[in-house]
């Protein structure tokens, strides 16, 4: 769901915690969290089904990711397209904030060129929430 592309998942799936998301015994999405080192960890995955998007599942999720990260960790990162709108606004009104940007990351890291909101992606915008 946020990352189709198999190759992708599977540079970082090995390495990473996956949770799934379920409501009333059904599930609808996951997430995955990668130890970057003591004082970081990586929300490389989250991703609600089509049909449960826009009831709050991936604020709700955020906010118990927060929670459980928050006595071990100093900060939570996410990248995400530098094209995603919906994203960036997602993860800013979540207490994120833009930190870095890693230039040319869909060109190097995937074989097929991949289009969002009409767009071809092409750097990856990373997004930092401090404790």
């Amino acid at each position: 769901m946020a990352n189709e592309i198999r190759e992708a998942l599977d540079q970082y799936l090995w390495y990473s915690e996956v949770y799934p998301l379920k409501r009333n015994n059904h599930h609808v999405g996951l997430f995955g969290l990668y130890h970057q080192d003591a004082e970081t960890v990586e929300l490389k995955n989250i991703a609600v089904t089509e049909n449960d998007q826009r009831q709050g599942i991936g604020e709700q999720t955020l906010t118990h990711i927060k929670k459980v990260c928050c006595p071990k960790y100093k900060y939570i990162i996410v990248g995400t397209a530098d094209c995603g709108i919906n994203q960036i606004r997602f993860y800013k009104r979540n207490g994120f904030h833009k930190y870095d940007v890693r230039k040319n990351f869909f060109l190097d890291h995937y074989r097929e060129t991949i289009f969002e909101n009409s767009l071809k992606l092409k750097d990856m915008q990373l997004l930092k929430f401090e404790f």
